[in-house]
């Protein structure tokens, strides 16, 4: 966890309301960190339905390949979260240990380890202590609160320098339901079905088909459209808890992703997503910049994804605006490489609204004092229009700087 809070961090933190059949624990069990919260507990209400989407590398991490055998079932009781350690490529030993978690932490909740669900971040390759959590979740469940929103954000961040949380209350048939949720992720930050953890709760009486499928197509254009680095971490987690609380209120029981009395609960899922994914986006290991890229005229919606990353992606892109330098000769070489469909003299560039490229040149109306000025502001936005069809898309990233290096280079130190 960095001493620094971003520049870029949100100057408002919204009041995270209690959710009926949610409660909160955080505790120090020194998985790696001396003097400070490094688990979390989130003990959950019998017949709270679960989703999950997770990271697509092939090297996943043993609390991973947990959760989606457990997830089949639908059912949760408690979630579990440690950082500083990731329990990944931690072999025989790493299974031994998401197995002796799972274990004490159904002990302490009363219900069986097939209903806890666990996440962890930190340090790849080093084995994960589990002992250390025996003790330490029996005495976190007898201190659960509802409502310890933002220590639970905290417990769960490494390198991230603020905790990040969102909230939307929205009606669900006459009820009023809401969504909490809460994120961590700084760097090893290329989400492939998810980001690096993230954790959604809400009150809602949703089955968990229907979770899921809400889960899975709310990430396409939140979290997997969000970069700092390209690195698909091997321990991306994005878990979805539904407790059904609101059910006793008057909310109707839903069971199918297609309800159409889901509309509105499902723009506001997807916003509390975007604005966790954006957080993430913020805190970048050493940012100083929220850089939006936007594609137009692609050939396809998922060209112009690709053709986003790419840029997004580029060390040069990322460098340039940094040193505040509105390069548009890097975001033609990253659209060049992409190997989607581009024509050079088609091609126009604009930095925060100033077209800067036009037509495969420099725009005639080019003034480097007026780029310049713009690039000094905290958001950047670089929008890209390939004058090919009618695919658009949009990801967010942020700048590379020394402080990036820095971070990196000493981890593990």
């Amino acid at each position: 966890m960095s001493e620094a809070v971003s520049p870029l961090a949100p100057t408002d933190v919204p009041e995270m309301p209690a959710i009926a059949g949610v409660k909160l624990a955080t505790a120090a069990a020194a998985i790696r960190y001396k003097g400070r919260t490094d688990v979390l507990l989130a003990v959950l209400d019998k017949g709270t339905t679960v989703a999950g989407v997770f990271t697509k590398s092939k090297c996943p991490s043993a609390p991973v390949e947990w959760c989606r055998a457990k997830l089949k079932a639908g059912k949760a009781r408690a979630l579990v979260v440690n950082s500083g350690n990731a329990n990944a490529f931690t072999g025989k030993t790493g299974r031994q240990s998401t197995a002796l978690t799972a274990s004490i932490a159904a002990k302490a909740a009363g219900c069986s380890p097939n209903e806890i669900f666990l996440a962890s971040t930190g340090v790849i390759g080093e084995p994960l202590d589990a002992s250390k959590f025996d003790g330490v979740l029996g005495g976190l469940v007898g201190s659960t609160e509802p409502a310890e929103w933002i220590d639970a954000a905290k417990a769960i961040m490494t390198t991230d320098t603020f905790p990040k949380v969102a909230t939307a209350t929205v009606k669900l048939g006459k009820t009023a339901v809401t969504i909490n949720g809460m994120a961590k992720g700084a760097g090893m930050i290329a989400p492939d079905m998810a980001t690096m953890l993230s954790f959604i709760f809400t009150d809602a009486p949703i089955s968990a088909p229907a979770l899921q499928s809400l889960l899975k197509a709310g990430v396409e254009d939140t979290f997997n459209a969000v970069t700092i680095d390209g690195d698909t971490s091997t321990s991306d987690t994005l878990l979805a808890f539904a407790t059904g609380a609101a059910a006793a209120n008057g909310a109707p029981k839903i069971s199918r992703a297609s309800d159409p009395r889901l509309k509105a609960f499902t723009k506001a899922l997807n916003g509390v997503l975007a604005n966790l994914a954006e957080q993430v986006a913020r805190d970048g290991e050493g940012a100083r910049k929220l850089v939006e890229i936007i594609v137009e005229g692609a050939v396809s919606k998922a060209s112009a994804r690709r053709i986003a990353m790419s840029v997004a992606n580029s060390p040069l892109v990322k460098t340039a605006i940094a040193g505040e330098d509105a390069n548009w000769g890097r975001v033609v070489m990253a659209v060049g490489k992409a190997g989607e469909p581009a024509d050079r003299d088609k091609l126009s560039i604009a930095f925060n609204g100033i077209q800067v490229a036009k037509r495969g040149a420099r725009d005639p109306s080019y003034d480097e004092a007026e780029v310049s000025s713009a690039m000094k502001q905290p958001k950047i936005q670089i929008k890209v229009s390939l004058g090919l069809g009618k695919g658009r898309d949009r990801v967010l990233t942020c700048d590379l700087t020394k402080e990036y290096v820095a971070i990196n280079g000493d981890y593990r130190s």
